[in-house]
């Protein structure tokens, strides 16, 4: 019940036009009613009449907000029963006075409780009524309440701000009223059709609104719908939100964008022109210098140029000697071997060695064709070819054919680990073992041991080439595979410093990665781990 502010307080009436009572009117009604109760008890001695009156007042405090007013209610109510036996003791039973007290005793308490109830309810209802009053009230966004017949009946202030209607001039008037004029006359079957099938609708929904407001000014709106149903009657919300503001960013970057694709169709055609003035004026400046350096024959320029073919040739003598020559030793080695087994039963040994020279010859004309193609492995023109093969063979052939390089009394050790049959390219796999084993000869004393070992687990599969060299200082290992770069305590040791450039681009052609462990005067170890089953690139095109 809600509580009055006024001092004469008057009946109020709910949207129903039901009557309520005030407080005030409700403790008079039960000051009256104990007046009339206590009086009818004294000379119409009945507990039915005492206790109905008391029950009565207990039910009146319901309409008064404080706990202590039921409870004053119950107590008085108490004080009037105990003072209703003391009258009527004579002449009745005693077991049928205390019986009838402890009827109206019971009565009087579960009244109590009921009323203390109701009340609980009550302020949590006015609790929930008053939130729900202030969201409507307070919400940004415009909330429009319709029923089945599109009539609205609610709008909350920011719904009346956005379309500037007051209260009365738009309660009771069809939804219509808030669209465009052009819109109106199929809204009403659109309407119909939500009714039969109410489903929740999200803001926008993919399709452009407008409201239009009292003085028929047209803006854009997203609207959002959720329908409800109570005592068999329909009723729409619409929560209403005026994107005006947004919809002139968008258009506003529109013209943005226009203007910034003209500007650059406008930077197109100047670099256009300007490249084209740049070429022919590059062609003059071409036919000016090719005349100068024609005209120009001074000794000093050609020494520089002397110099420079002569630098080139010997990086070019130095790289190939780098690269090519453990194929050429094991042509040597094999070749000479080949004319020890003269006889028909060494065929076998013969065709061995046979086979290893053309396996050296082919492998040094593929050496050739990348290292003169190092430009295209940075164009990404060579690519990995993917093809199962016997991992342990392989590096032991390479192994064995590096034995032709080895100073005096150098060995190399080999061992493997694991299964033997792998997924990769042999090619650049054999191409990077020659590397590594290479450099470990060369930066190795003689009478030592270069370890070579192999293992494959599980996908992956792991080379490492251990030597017993002059090792490389921590500030050179962190530019060891650029191009070119020689640690300093090998520059008077043969090499252009291509070598480990070339192994990093080949191991991550093969997915592998490198890791290096070096001690300066103790050593070096390089490992490759490389995947080993990857075969969707190992299958060719047939499928095997």
């Amino acid at each position: 019940m809600e509580k009055s502010n006024s001092p004469t307080p008057e009946p109020k009436t709910d949207y129903r036009g039901m009557p309520q009572l005030t407080r005030s009117q409700a403790s008079w009604y039960a000051v009256a009613v104990f007046a009339v109760t206590v009086v009818l008890s004294y000379f119409l001695p009945g507990y039915t009449i005492t206790l109905s009156g008391l029950l009565v007042v207990i039910f009146l405090s319901v309409f008064v907000p404080t706990r202590s007013s039921t409870l004053i209610a119950a107590g008085t109510s108490l004080a009037v029963i105990l003072g209703f036996m003391a009258l009527n003791l004579r002449g009745i039973p005693l077991t049928q006075v205390w019986m009838e007290f402890y009827f109206m005793l019971l009565l009087v308490v579960f009244t109590t409780l009921i009323v203390l109830y109701i009340k609980s309810l009550i302020r949590h209802m006015q609790f929930d009524k008053s939130h729900m009053t202030s969201l409507f009230e307070n919400a940004t966004e415009g909330i429009i309440l319709t029923d089945d017949r599109g009539v609205i009946i609610l709008a909350n202030p920011a719904a009346l701000k956005m379309f500037a209607y007051a209260a009365p001039e738009l309660i009771g008037k069809p939804v219509e009223v808030l669209l465009p004029k052009r819109y109106r006359a199929g809204h009403g079957q659109l309407r119909e059709g939500f009714y039969k099938d109410p489903q929740n609708r999200s803001m926008g929904s993919g399709r452009d609104l407008f409201g239009q407001r009292q003085d028929g000014t047209a803006f854009p709106v997203e609207v959002s719908l959720s329908a409800y149903k109570q005592r068999n009657v329909q009723y729409v919300i619409a929560f209403i939100v005026d994107i005006t503001h947004r919809k002139e960013i968008e258009q506003s970057m529109l013209q943005q964008q226009q203007q910034l694709e003209k500007v650059t169709n406008d930077i197109r055609r100047l670099n256009a022109e300007l490249e084209a003035k740049v070429e022919e004026r590059t062609i003059i400046l071409k036919e000016a210098l090719q005349r100068l350096e024609q005209s120009q024959a001074e000794l000093s320029e050609a020494l520089d140029k002397e110099k420079q073919l002569s630098e080139i040739k010997s990086r070019f003598v130095s790289m190939a000697s780098h690269e090519f020559r453990t194929p050429l030793a094991a042509v040597l080695s094999s070749a000479s071997l080949l004319a020890k087994y003269t006889t028909s039963e060494q065929q076998t040994n013969r065709d061995k060695h046979i086979n290893r020279i053309k396996d050296s010859v082919k492998h040094l004309n593929d050496l050739l064709e990348d290292f003169l193609s190092l430009g295209k492995l940075d164009e990404g023109k060579i690519t990995a070819q993917f093809a199962p093969f016997a991992l342990q063979e392989t590096v032991g052939d390479t192994v064995e054919d590096m034995k032709g390089l080895l100073k005096e009394g150098q060995q190399i050790a080999y061992h493997h680990e694991g299964s033997d049959l792998v997924v990769s390219d042999k090619k650049f796999l054999k191409n990077i073992l020659i590397n590594l084993v290479s450099n470990a000869i060369k930066f190795s004393d003689a009478h030592t041991t270069i370890e070579v070992h192999s293992r494959v687990n599980g996908t992956t599969a792991t080379i490492a080439v251990t030597d017993k060299g002059i090792g490389i200082s921590e500030e050179d290992q962190k530019h060891l595979f650029s191009t070119f770069f020689r640690g300093k305590n090998a520059l008077n040791i043969q090499g252009t410093g291509l070598g480990l450039h070339i192994v990093k681009r080949y191991a991550d052609m093969l997915h592998g990665t490198l890791h290096l462990h070096s001690t300066l005067n103790v050593g070096t170890t390089i490992t490759l781990d490389f995947p080993i089953n990857d075969i969707g690139h190992g299958k060719d095109d047939s499928g095997n």
